[in-house]
């Protein structure tokens, strides 16, 4: 499952990040493999979208959320 299919109060934690783009992973520097994360927001049409992960919150847009696989919690 990719963060940008996930619905609000969703719980998962990071699987991958599959990109090649080196501005995508500093942007996203704090999300790593086996984070625990947790979507808070979503904006209307679906861009951008907030995250809480590691007790901060994290807007991301939908092309950064395309490239992180979630493993689905509960």
């Amino acid at each position: 499952m990719q963060l940008k299919d996930m619905a609000i109060g969703a719980k998962g934690r990071v699987k991958s990040m599959t990109t090649s783009t080196p501005e995508y992973r500093r942007r996203l520097l704090g999300v790593t493999p086996g984070s625990a994360l947790e979507v808070v927001r979503v904006a209307p049409l679906g861009d951008p979208i907030e995250i809480r992960i590691r007790g901060c919150l994290i807007t991301v847009r939908k092309d950064e959320a395309e490239i992180l696989d979630i493993d689905p919690i509960g």
